[in-house]
């Protein structure tokens, strides 16, 4: 019984960081929110959520490969049941991990660096951010953006065979 408190105690300690974290960002502290959010994933490495907005953090800033990797991992995550919070219904969180998991890798692929580099390199990341928008549309059918990215790119993926 006061394992359980203790552990109850230890997650509403991570969720106030987790909400001080969400604020920090909101407020434009990016670099204070990142320290916060990477706190928590040292004391609980499990957790999804935390990860989502280290992805959605590193989109905005350009690093594609960062946001990769911890999209990656919340889709894992939440693929084996660890969603941490309630709020949102566990569906439209593993299309959200799936629908950031796409939007990394796109972005990724549209950059100078792919895009003037190697073609295999391109086709294989828009490969991938079409299977992660499919998976996140497949998920939740009202996720509008994974639907638009998931359709545009059946309709290239379908162009190329063609040719």
């Amino acid at each position: 019984m006061a394992s359980k408190k203790r552990e109850e105690a230890h997650l509403e300690e991570l969720e106030s960081r987790l909400m001080e974290a969400l604020k920090l960002r909101r407020d434009g502290q990016t670099e204070k929110a990142t320290e916060e959010l990477r706190y928590i994933l040292k004391v609980e490495p499990r957790l999804a959520e935390p990860r989502m907005e280290l992805a959605s953090i590193a989109l905005q800033s350009g690093q594609w490969e960062e946001a990769e990797a911890q999209a990656e991992e919340a889709v894992q995550i939440l693929k084996n049941g660890g969603q941490w919070t309630e709020e949102l219904d566990e569906k439209v969180l593993l299309s959200l991990a799936w629908n950031l998991l796409g939007e990394a890798l796109r972005q990724q692929a549209d950059s100078d660096e792919v895009v003037f580099g190697s073609p295999e390199r391109w086709q294989e990341l828009m490969e991938k951010a079409k299977e992660a928008f499919t998976q996140a549309e497949n998920i939740d059918p009202q996720n509008a953006h994974a639907s638009a990215w998931s359709f545009g790119l059946q309709e290239w993926s379908e162009e190329e065979a063609g040719d």
